[in-house]
């Protein structure tokens, strides 16, 4: 009787560990929805309205999914100019409703492509409670997210998130860095008088030198089936997404993944997770070339982030000991508020009529304005910081157009072989400089305090103490590497010494 009771007890601990195994066996699911806004949509990215007028190619939800077995996270890149902060924790709830991953386990993250569809500038209903003025100048003078398309683009992330969990499957992943630095370029140039300026005009005699670096890193993480067949690719490259090839766009995302899928033979798909670009685009302004026609850049910018993340692929090896986790921060940063002179000033302004005021002093007079009735209604700004950890790699949101120094700040300090930022993510707080773009020394469009970035000064540095914390707490997984070589016999084809005869 005893030997059969320790016989039952050894069966059922072969059982549990069976269990265990096959719980922590490590899977990916991938896939992508289209959110391709109808024409005559208004295009955000600007001050006024502007139209969405004919198609260039199809705008994406683009989503991966990984479990260890124990923890599942989701990984979202949006063809889309940002993402609202109030749409990302609904879709989050009801994510968790459908398929049960934590919304503190979701990163949505916009690739900030400027010719997309219709989710903001101003927000439907921001600005309902201000006065007549205040309202007209935002909803009928400025940039205006379109309700339906934004309740489509929610329902879009959660089916995507829920479709490529139910599409999970065992899987292993390749982890790989690459090097681009030929396409981006920092847009902020010191210039002679002190002061940094943006887009100073190419050739211009005052400048001195760019302001800042770039960051050249591809990220990348290729996953694949147990046949090895590629599942999805991730890319992470900090590049401002405003080449605008024409019409409805995903922008130059669209030929990092031609470029991928193409050189791969391959429909999987290709998320792309923006990284810290505030400060980074297409533009050299220290060119002494013509610029590229839109069509054509978009093709250089995206071919070659892609070309270098298909090489990197190529000699990244796959593993399956890949730990899954999340970890986030949330808090309230306040907004910069205008001096009641700027703000009296504005007034003027756009009380007059607008033939007789230029229109850039009218554009950020109103930007003014609208600042002011924010502050009356939300005088701080929620923002989340989260630390996505897929094994060796993690990825640090924020949800700003984030500078890049910012960014490398985040790289430096982070304990993984792989640490990619990703900006304009679960919210949009507008640029978030470093804190010497306000000194003496500074300047630049992207310091200026308009209804869109008005964060206080020390805001990045906040965001970037948060994304280092997080980041160690959590525990890097192994790089994948292959099997060791054993040592061989010489080949008896070259073992031979020099025949002259």
């Amino acid at each position: 009787m005893k030997s059969f009771h320790r016989f039952a007890v050894l069966i059922l601990s072969i059982a549990a560990v069976s269990s265990v195994a096959s719980e922590a066996q490590f899977r990916a699911g991938f896939t992508t929805r289209d959110i391709t806004p109808g024409i005559g949509t208004e295009k955000p990215g600007g001050y006024g309205k502007s139209y969405n007028r004919y198609m260039h190619d199809p705008c994406k939800v683009r989503v991966a999914v990984f479990d260890d077995g124990k923890e599942a996270v989701a990984l979202v890149g949006i063809d889309s100019l940002a993402v609202p902060r109030e749409l990302v924790l609904e879709a989050r709830a009801a994510i968790t409703k459908r398929c049960g991953i934590p919304g503190s386990h979701v990163l949505v993250g916009a690739s900030h492509s400027h010719s997309s569809g219709p989710v903001g500038m101003i927000q439907p209903g921001q600005f309902d409670h201000a006065s007549p003025l205040v309202r007209k100048l935002a909803y009928e003078d400025s940039s205006l997210a379109d309700a339906d398309y934004l309740r489509d683009l929610q329902q879009a992330i959660v089916d995507g998130v829920c479709s490529a969990y139910e599409r999970r499957q065992e899987a292993r992943c390749a982890f790989a860095s690459g090097h681009e630095d030929k396409v981006a370029f920092n847009r902020r140039l010191r210039m002679k008088n002190g002061l940094t300026f943006s887009h100073p005009g190419t050739m211009n005699p005052d400048v001195v030198d760019y302001a800042g670096p770039i960051d050249p890193e591809v990220g990348v993480i290729a996953a694949y089936d147990t046949e090895d067949k590629l599942l999805g690719v991730i890319v992470n490259y900090a590049c401002h997404a405003t080449t605008s090839p024409g019409g409805i766009s995903a922008n130059w995302i669209y030929y990092l993944e031609q470029t991928i899928q193409g050189a791969l033979q391959t429909p999987a798909p290709v998320v792309f997770l923006q990284g810290a670009c505030g400060d980074i685009t297409q533009v050299d302004n220290l060119t002494q070339y013509a610029r590229p026609a839109p069509e054509r850049w978009a093709r250089q910018v995206g071919g070659r982030v892609g070309a270098e993340a298909v090489r990197t692929i190529l000699l990244a090896e796959p593993g399956g000991n890949i730990p899954i986790s999340a970890r986030q921060r949330v808090w309230k940063i306040a907004r910069r508020r205008p001096s009641s002179e700027h703000l009296k000033r504005s007034l003027e302004i756009v009380s007059k009529d607008s033939a007789k005021t230029p229109g850039h002093d009218r554009i950020f007079a109103k930007e003014i304005v609208l600042l002011d009735a924010l502050i009356a209604s939300e005088p701080e700004v929620e923002v989340e910081v989260q630390a996505i950890q897929v094994g060796p790699a993690v990825f640090v949101s924020n949800p700003a157009e984030f500078f890049v120094n910012l960014g490398l700040e985040i790289k430096s300090g982070s304990p993984f072989p792989f640490t990619f930022p990703v900006e304009l993510a679960n919210g949009c707080t507008g640029y978030v400089p470093t804190e010497e773009a306000f000194s003496s020394a500074g300047g630049g469009y992207e310091t200026r305090l308009t209804s869109y970035s008005n964060l206080e000064i020390t805001a990045g540095t906040q965001m970037v103490q948060a994304g280092i914390a997080l980041t160690k707490l959590l525990k890097p997984g192994p790089v994948p590497k292959p099997p060791p070589a054993r040592q061989g016999s010489p080949w008896v084809y070259g073992n031979v010494a020099p025949q002259r005869q």
